[in-house]
């Protein structure tokens, strides 16, 4: 039965309370506590049974309790403290970005994410990266950043999940019901819905656009299940997250980034940044392109290098295999007309997300048209940084893998909404509360010496009881729902110990980050856990990708074990892992347990939301743990070997991990003076807070994108844009010459000093001899190369220098001279000579296929 007519029931509030529906749709509240018990104060048992959501509260709470709240003295002391603090949050002047970066006219920043996990109840993410994308926004809204968020607005968002009675993961799907979330329909200015269409084969599509409001900044989600879209398929195109097959990913993408960036258009913003977290965004490279062709009458190139000087690409994946590919055929059907507007031929345009432009049958992969474009790409990690490079290197043919331009910018947490309240108000205390406003400042941390030991422990020892409670209770719930029997429900209320060794497990159930491991020995393991003086329990928790079968086998033997006599006080598995379950074992871990194959986490942040509330890291050395390790802050499983053979990584990394409980872990934990008191324990976590929180937390992440991209990317587009687009069009020109002349360049020869021995610090000097064809010594960069020969022959540690041109010889050919001082310590050393393109417009040295290496065979001596 369909409705012939639609209207909104929304809450009513007594007059003195209509503040509250302000408070409810910013999500502020997700990080401050003290709004958070402003709700609570309201009704405790239906802020839980509404999944913390106050949109949903006030729409279903009894209009008595409002009446009595409205003629509470306290409640509305509390509700006027907390309602002047967002309007004195929203209206502050002097945030980090305004102190730091001045008062005028800042570029705007629009962050595209194809998820955002920003709070329990509004289910539009699937795990880490959306976690990492609204920790981002929260922290953008802290530091007063000039920030947008552009996303999907998912009807049934991610899956919740439940255990069958044999243990194996099950999904069920649930309508999220808008109306009931923190969400703002944004509205035109004569009153009526804004929305957006976007062209797709068989005709448009329409989106309507809510608002999410995150602090400061607004995030923009797109909703295609409207009444405009008359085609089931368009309307399913924002159901589920990561829900069917290519076409249905292909079409999300398209919604995202060409949706996304009409959206930005209708609501009359202008970013002139554009940071895609991932690649399920980067079409709206191609709408961007044809936007600046249409209004700015520009060429495909043109546009090109002005859009590439406003992108910033991001990249979490890696593995090859998780990234997007789609075929030339499903590529023809929704972009034809884009090839079309371009003035691109088929293989030209499929080229701009082909690793081999001239491979015709290879998919394309919107992280590679992401990678050719975006003025700046990165990593979220040190080691990531790495794997990128090297996962990546054949996007620029001929460049060493240690100069592929990616860097990185290790990924961090939103402090305030994964602490809790009493290690809010602890550092509150002791650190004073600039750690709030300036988190990632070391010497503020560093106060954390004076946290009283005992103080600190008995903290913890609460949040620890608090997590042990929690589990019980979701045990005995999960049992019910599963129909177990009486014993074993009862049995619930005694599993764990409030005063055990806790260790906590918590994430996506990948096989490569081998929640199994700590259980390959389980008679070892059995007596770690059943030690009598000193017990030690494990906490797990989480999801597997509904396809993985290899992921759900690892749940099911988690649970298996779990439930024989040996281990049923000791281990447990918490069903329907999210952000409620997270805060919960992140606050009251001791010990947090992460144990991927190395290289295969590109960072992981649940171990930093664990070392924000003074947990250990037990971890093998990968993601963020890599280079935050220090013996002082936690444990490292191995050394950073990595195995070809898994079967022999994991028995002796199994071996390692039994090891370190065994020997320094668990000992160490139960060492208790007269007062019960682990003075060691105590003095790592404090050694944590002290090196650790300043570099885990968001705050400096967003810091470290807005200087080092943000800003120099926002002003290199604005330069491009200026005077009628003078310079993009002036450098697309230079880069179009240099282009398709490039293959006539050539290294003549290179002539060196002689050199057979050169003392530690001596200088190699060299002349090289370079034709140009019809270049000049202005259009290119010729460089000496030297650096220590490994036992495979090549150059590395390599310290480049540039060379002068020094004279014409005739006939297009010039001298370069150059001189280098590399050579620091003994041993077999190396020179070389290569050839870049230059301009003062290149956002990097390298351009696809753009380099000259001198042959072997052209030296003289």
């Amino acid at each position: 039965m369909k409705p012939i007519g639609t209207f909104d029931v929304v809450p009513s509030l007594p007059a003195p309370l209509e503040r509250l529906d302000d408070l409810a749709h910013n999500l502020r509240w997700a990080w401050d506590h003290d709004t958070i018990e402003l709700f609570r104060r309201l009704d405790d048992d239906l802020w839980e049974r509404t999944g913390h959501n106050p949109a949903l509260m006030l729409g279903t709470i009894d209009q008595e309790r409002l009446e009595a709240a409205a003629n509470d003295e306290g409640f509305m002391a509390h509700l006027e403290r907390v309602t002047q603090d967002l309007e004195g949050y929203m209206d502050d002047t002097s945030t980090w970005f305004r102190r730091t970066h001045g008062t005028g006219e800042s570029p705007l920043t629009a962050y595209f994410s194809a998820e955002f996990g920003l709070t329990d109840c509004l289910t539009i993410f699937a795990g880490g990266l959306g976690v990492l994308a609204g920790d981002h926004l929260k922290s953008a809204s802290d530091l007063g950043i000039p920030l947008v968020g552009v996303g999907l607005l998912y009807q049934k968002g991610y899956f919740r999940q439940y255990l069958d009675a044999a243990g194996w993961q099950q999904e069920v799907y649930t309508d999220n019901d808008f109306q009931n979330l923190p969400l703002i329909l944004e509205r035109r200015s004569n009153g009526m819905p804004l929305s957006i269409d976007v062209p797709y084969p068989g005709g448009r599509v329409v989106a309507q656009v809510w608002r999410v409001q995150v602090g400061r900044v607004p995030l923009y989600l797109l909703d295609t299940n409207v009444s405009g879209n008359s085609c089931p398929e368009s309307r399913d195109i924002t159901d589920q997250l990561y829900g069917g097959g290519l076409e249905t990913r292909i079409r999300q993408e398209i919604m995202l980034g060409v949706g996304g960036y009409r959206v930005l258009e209708a609501l009359d913003l202008q970013p002139a940044v554009y940071h895609m977290n991932e690649g399920h965004s980067a079409f709206l490279v191609f709408e961007r392109i044809r936007r600046l062709m249409e209004t700015r009458d520009l060429s495909f190139a043109e546009a090109r290098e002005a859009v590439s000087a406003s992108l910033v690409f991001t990249t979490h994946t890696p593995v090859p295999a998780g990234h997007d590919y789609f075929s030339p055929d499903l590529m023809d059907r929704y972009f034809a007309d884009y090839a079309r507007a371009f003035g691109l031929s088929r293989r030209e345009f499929l080229a701009l997300g082909r690793q081999d432009p001239a491979n015709t049958s290879e998919s394309f992969r919107p992280t590679i048209l992401a990678l050719r474009l975006a003025a700046h790409s990165n990593g979220v990690s040190q080691l990531h940084d790495r794997v990128a490079r090297h996962m990546w290197q054949g996007l620029w043919p001929g460049v060493p893998e240690e100069e592929v331009p990616i860097v990185h910018v290790t990924n961090g947490v939103h402090f305030r909404s994964w602490i809790s309240l009493e290690m809010n108000q602890l550092y509150d205390r002791y650190l004073g509360p600039r750690w709030r406003e300036e988190p990632a400042d070391k010497a503020i941390w560093q106060r954390a010496e004076r946290i009283a030991a005992e103080e600190l422990w008995r903290t913890h020892e609460r949040r620890r009881e608090r997590l042990v409670f929690f589990s019980r209770r979701r045990l005995r719930n999960q049992l019910e729902r599963r129909g177990a029997s009486r014993a074993e429900i009862e049995a619930a209320d005694e599993v764990l110990d409030p005063e055990a060794l806790t260790i906590g497990f918590a994430r996506r159930f990948a096989t490569y980050k081998r929640a199994t491991l700590v259980l390959r020995d389980p008679e070892r393991l059995a007596r770690i856990v059943n030690d009598p003086e000193r017990p030690v329990q494990i906490i797990f928790s989480g999801k597997a990708h509904p396809q993985d079968e290899a992921g759900k086998e690892l749940i099911r033997q988690i649970v298996r074990m779990a439930r024989q006599e040996r281990f049923r006080r000791r281990l447990v598995f918490l069903e329907d892992y999210d952000m409620a379950a997270a805060r919960y074992l992140v606050q009251g871990a001791d010990v947090w347990l992460n144990t991927p194959r190395r290289t295969r986490e590109a960072s992981g942040t649940s171990g930093m939301k664990a070392a924000a509330n003074c947990a250990l890291n037990l971890s093998t050395l990968d993601g963020w743990w890599d280079e935050a390790y220090r013996p002082e802050v936690g444990w490292a499983i191995g050394r950073g070997e990595v195995y070809e053979d898994y079967e022999e990584q994991d028995e002796v990394e199994a071996r390692a991990l039994y090891d370190l409980l065994e020997r320094d872990v668990v000992p160490r934990f139960y060492d208790r003076g007269a007062d019960r008191v682990p003075s060691r324990w105590i003095a790592h976590m404090q050694t944590c807070i002290g090196n650790l929180c300043p570099f885990v937390n968001a705050h400096r992440m967003v810091r470290e994108y807005t200087e080092r991209f943000y800003l120099p990317t926002a002003d290199r587009y604005r330069q491009f844009m200026g005077d009628g687009a003078a310079r993009a069009k002036a450098f697309a020109a230079w880069k179009a010459h240099v282009q398709e002349d490039w293959s006539h360049l050539r290294v003549e020869t290179v002539e060196a000093e002689p050199l057979t021995e050169l003392q530690v610090g001596g200088t190699v000097r060299a002349r090289a001899r370079v034709y140009l064809s019809s270049l000049t010594p202005e259009d290119v960069e010729v460089e000496l190369l030297v650096g220590r020969v490994d036992a495979d022959g090549d150059i590395v540690e390599v310290e480049n220098t540039p060379m002068r041109a020094v004279k014409s010889t005739g006939k297009n050919s010039y001298v370069f001279e150059g001189s280098a001082t590399p050579c620091r310590k003994s041993g077999l050393h190396g020179y070389t000579v290569r050839m870049l393109p230059r301009h003062p417009d290149l956002h990097n040295a390298f351009l696809p296929g753009l380099i000259v290496w001198a042959a072997s065979d052209v030296q003289a001596e």
